[in-house]
């Protein structure tokens, strides 16, 4: 199937938005945000501390009277900078362009399975800037087979699972992880769509390099695809 086919398909599935986060969250309470390299309010916090993050996006969803902040898919990011997981000591195959889409919101937040699906594989991916405790599932709809991720939860929502655990569509799969557990990030989720895992086991790259970003376009499409959670420009 082409890209674009799959695309199509993935955005046919639900009419209606797909609800990756607590559901008792209303999608009015959500709002769009950049954190891209060229926003310049980002140079007037320690963007290496995940406290100062903390800070800025609480007073960020204040500001807009929301508990939800969303975003980011193929943003090119200098957070991935503080990390050498991110190779950013070579300009050509540096990793800074978001493959997902962030859902920012408060520690413990229950996460949902968007589709009915099955785990796929899981793994606490430790390395500092990583994901921390993470999530794939796959999802077998219409005779086609996709996955999706899920990065920077509690360790104890990797906890008692099983390879090829059943999930229903609205079941809660797992909670946001705080700094000390999720990769040190601000809580949020790191959600992914991916066509084929490829031989990745429990963990999937969620940020790529220039050089290799019309690859990972096709292998990892947008998430509001799915979710239809963007109603406009980000906005500060």
């Amino acid at each position: 199937m082409d890209p674009n086919t799959f695309n199509s398909f993935l955005s046919q599935i639900s009419p209606e938005p797909l609800r990756v986060i607590d559901d008792t969250i209303p999608l009015s309470s959500y709002v769009s945000i950049d954190i891209s390299e060229n926003q310049a309010q980002l140079h007037q916090f320690d963007v290496t501390s995940s406290k100062d993050w903390e800070v800025f996006i609480n007073d960020y969803l204040k500001k807009h009277e929301a508990q939800v902040a969303y975003g980011g898919y193929l943003e090119t990011r200098d957070i991935y900078k503080r990390s050498k997981h991110f190779n950013k000591s070579d300009k050509e195959t540096e990793r800074n362009i978001h493959l997902g889409m962030d859902l920012w919101a408060a520690e413990e937040t229950a996460i949902f399975a968007p589709l009915d699906g099955k785990i796929h594989s899981f793994r606490d991916n430790i390395q500092f800037g990583d994901y921390g405790p993470t999530i794939i599932l796959e999802h077998h709809i219409q005779g086609i087979r996709f996955f999706t991720l899920y990065g920077h939860l509690t360790r104890e929502s990797i906890t008692n699972l099983e390879v090829g655990q059943s999930f229903s569509k609205g079941q809660i799969i797992a909670a946001l992880g705080a700094p000390e557990v999720n990769g040190d990030y601000a809580p949020h989720l790191h959600f992914q769509i991916i066509r084929d895992m490829q031989a990745y086991y429990g963990d999937f790259p969620g940020v790529c390099s220039k050089k290799n970003l019309d690859k990972f376009k096709e292998l990892c499409p947008d998430p509001n695809l799915l979710l239809k959670v963007f109603n406009g420009t980000p906005i500060f």
